[in-house]
């Protein structure tokens, strides 16, 4: 029995991640993040291989933000992967959490932590011929913050993680304004890598 899906149909938001930290301690450095971090205001479940956070899109992008900054903090090399999505058929097990008025609830505690980060990432607006065009209208948008450069399949971003994090939630937000029912970000995300440092 085949299902029909259809995509546009929920205004849920969603990232699976996953949080690489390059240290023998990788596992405590995981876990504490997830365990400060408020997440009252989003679904959110971990695996053993990553954690999905869904809900309204202005609390999935400061959960998000916040777990990282988390797990940055102690100096070690921490890597994340992750894809955000909207507009995914079938998406409903989170739709109490539409409800959640839009003060985020991990501003004020995230906000003293400062992090210099590399990002690459990439946006497919799908559904709509003229995607490209969307993509590059945040690209054009990005060049006033915190793009660097163009690399194959991405977009590089440096800067602080605040700066960083708010152009990724820019583009994700003004592709969700254009006609493309599905948007979906991918972000490979770096901070405090040696080879910032000259070492190999």
């Amino acid at each position: 029995m085949q299902e029909n899906f259809l995509c546009g149909t929920s205004e849920i938001t969603g990232c699976r991640f996953s949080i690489y930290p390059m240290t023998d301690r990788f596992a405590d450095v995981i876990l504490s993040a997830l365990k400060e971090v408020d997440t009252s205001k989003v679904w959110m479940e971990t695996d053993d291989v990553s954690t999905c956070v869904r809900g309204r899109s202005i609390h999935v992008f400061d959960v998000v933000k916040a777990i990282y900054l988390e797990a940055v903090k102690h100096g070690d090399h921490v890597v994340f992967n992750g894809t955000f999505s909207n507009g995914c058929p079938g998406d409903s097990a989170g739709d109490a959490y539409l409800a959640e008025n839009e003060e985020r609830a991990n501003e004020e505690s995230a906000a003293g932590n400062s992090q210099e980060v590399a990002v690459q990432f990439a946006l497919y607006p799908m559904g709509i011929p003229d995607y490209m065009n969307v993509i590059m209208d945040q690209v054009e948008l990005a060049k006033k913050g915190t793009f660097t450069k163009g690399v194959h399949y991405a977009s590089r971003l440096d800067g602080d993680a605040h700066a960083v994090f708010k152009t990724l939630e820019d583009a994700f937000e003004n592709c969700k304004k254009s006609d493309s029912t599905h948007i979906v970000m991918t972000v490979n995300m770096s901070a405090n890598s040696p080879s910032k440092k000259g070492t190999e």
